[in-house]
């Protein structure tokens, strides 16, 4: 997945997408990686209390365990590669950095999160989100920059109408408990301007 990252960092403009080419295609890499187990996002935050200038500050944590507990995998809004004036939701699964060339990448390894229909839910407001899957139902898993996380983001699970939730569920486990979520923007004003 490193290699892929480097190629397509190499050569963004490739009329080859990198997932159509085979392995050998991409940059080699045999380095060192150092893990980080949380970054902090810093974001211009104009409505904020801090005033028209201010910036915001939030912790996004990729942890197999917090304090001294469960693991904890934060998601966030990360810029689309596809749409510059959209973001994507995604759940960090690491932080990680690495030389390659003497150029140091600080980037993030991140499960993708896909919509749910075209638009909003009627009932709510809220969009509804999903995490992608492959065929043979593993999570569909992406190396993006570190630049490309914007904040960090809060989902509520679709609870559904006919199972009940036990009550041993915690927050650690709702994201893998629950397979569709609503991207919550009433969790405070500034997530309520951003469209995804």
């Amino acid at each position: 997945m490193i290699r892929r990252y480097l190629y397509d960092h190499f050569y963004p403009n490739s009329e080859i997408p990198s997932h159509l080419l085979d392995d050998v295609a991409y940059p080699e890499f045999n380095g060192r990686i150092s893990v980080f187990f949380s970054a902090v996002a810093i974001f211009r935050s104009a409505s904020d209390i801090s005033g028209i200038s201010g910036l915001r500050r939030e912790y996004i944590r990729a942890t197999p365990s917090w304090r001294n507990g469960q693991p904890r995998y934060d998601c966030a809004y990360a810029f689309s590669n596809t749409d510059q004036h959209r973001f994507d939701v995604v759940r960090i699964m690491a932080f990680f950095s690495f030389v390659n060339e003497e150029e140091k990448f600080w980037c993030a390894l991140v499960h993708q999160f896909s919509r749910v229909g075209d638009e909003p839910d009627e009932d709510t407001g809220l969009w509804i989100v999903e995490p992608d899957y492959s065929e043979d139902n593993e999570p569909r898993l992406a190396i993006i920059g570190i630049n490309q996380i914007y904040r960090a983001v809060h989902l509520i699970p679709v609870y559904g109408t006919s199972e009940y939730v036990e009550r041993s569920l915690t927050m650690h486990d709702s994201l893998d408990t629950f397979t569709t979520f609503y991207v919550n923007k009433f969790v405070d004003y500034h997530a309520f301007r951003i469209v995804i």
